[in-house]
């Protein structure tokens, strides 16, 4: 019997039987809260759903943002043991004499990895984002390379960098969507360490500053990440938060001054809380359907999911999703490689995709006997 006729006919009779029509529903959702930006975005972590946004795919000025990428590659450095946390850095002049948001490191003196970390993430220090460049690389010039690579690693294809600061440069821009790929990978790849933004100051030589989200203090859900300003890229800020199992993150570019950007982003991360929900749809360790299999030692194929699948819906309607399976062309025949794709999963709402992710094969399958395959060929031509 053909398999794929099957599945279809069975979504087919599912969504006939269900009768139900999420649109009218998902429209009560109010809109979005006006925002004063010249660019934002709100988006759940977990599901990477996108809840809100303007003008995301515009090209921005990062300012300090950019701070979140020069921490993502020194931390990569740490996790891979190229650098330590308790490496002691020399203060080169150039680090020395940065101009804007300081550590207040002296030339030539010696400062601990980890302190400088705390100059950069707690007080946005450009003199302790310039040495920890430095010290990684052997030079800012080519830590930036790592950062570039590092962010079209990461899927972040409408950005480059040309410093390790944010300073403002002609050719060091991004968008609103590629920083937010960065907020995701650095709360998914560095768990350990994401918990430094939320300190709210840092002292060093007996200079105590004030973590510049504001929002640390307004507010106990939210927990990071990072601020940014300059003239010309206005005042930006990147906010993640968390109420109980669901995380949100924020983004506001070229809002008019400190204030505003954390009222706005409060007002995003109120308005995702309240009308809408996150849950973990089906996990990456169990099958979600079979497929039939040619010509091979076994004749069922789990498929499954390669990561865990959350979604994101409005509140009170997670449990009216619907899921439709669709089988790609080709026949199935072992040998089967574990990991490739053979079909698509559609989470709907109503008539609206909210997700999509490839099913892929959660083993290997050999080739059958002789005599299996030939009995499978004789079988597949009445197909």
């Amino acid at each position: 019997m053909n398999f794929k006729y099957i599945t279809n006919l069975l979504v087919t009779v599912f969504f006939t039987l269900s009768g139900f029509s999420a649109q009218a529903v998902v429209d009560l959702v109010p809109a979005a809260p006006k925002i004063n930006a010249k660019a934002f975005l709100l988006m759940d972590y977990h599901s990477g759903r996108i809840l809100a946004e303007q003008d995301i795919d515009k090209r921005i000025e990062p300012a300090s943002l950019t701070k979140l990428m020069t921490t993502y590659v020194v931390l990569y450095e740490i996790k891979n043991g190229s650098i330590n946390l308790t490496d002691e850095v020399k203060i080169s002049e150039k680090a020395w004499r940065m101009k804007g948001s300081r550590m207040f490191i002296e030339v030539d003196s010696r400062v601990p990895v980890k302190k400088l970390m705390m100059g950069m993430v707690v007080q946005s220090g450009n003199d302790a984002t310039v040495a920890l460049a430095e010290h990684t690389a052997g030079s800012e010039e080519l830590f930036v390379t790592l950062m570039n690579k590092h962010a079209l690693n990461l899927g972040m294809v409408s950005t480059h960098f040309s410093n390790s600061t944010g300073w403002p440069h002609h050719d060091h821009y991004t968008t609103v969507r590629d920083l937010s790929i960065l907020a995701r990978a650095m709360i998914r790849d560095f768990p350990k360490y994401y918990p430094w933004y939320s300190i709210k100051e840092y002292t060093y030589n007996k200079i105590t500053q004030r973590n510049r989200n504001l929002l640390l203090w307004r507010d106990e859900r939210i927990d990071g990440l990072k601020t940014g300003h300059t003239e010309s890229a206005g005042y930006c800020l990147i906010t993640s938060a968390k109420q109980n199992s669901m995380r949100l993150i924020s983004i506001i570019t070229g809002s008019n001054s400190e204030n505003n950007r954390a009222r706005a982003s409060h007002k995003l991360i109120n308005y995702g809380f309240r009308f809408f929900e996150t849950a973990l749809y089906h996990g990456a360790d169990e099958a979600v359907t079979e497929a039939k299999i040619w010509k091979g030692e076994t004749d069922k194929l789990p498929l499954g999911l390669a990561e865990p699948l959350f979604i994101t819906t409005p509140r009170g309607m997670k449990d009216k999703v619907t899921a439709e399976i669709k089988m790609n062309e080709e026949i199935m025949t072992a040998p089967i490689s574990k990991g490739k794709s053979y079909a698509q999963l559609h989470i709907k709402l109503g008539d609206k995709t909210i997700a999509k992710r490839p099913l892929i094969a959660m083993q290997n399958i050999a080739s059958g006997s002789m005599f299996s395959r030939a009995i499978d060929y004789v079988i597949m031509m009445f197909h």
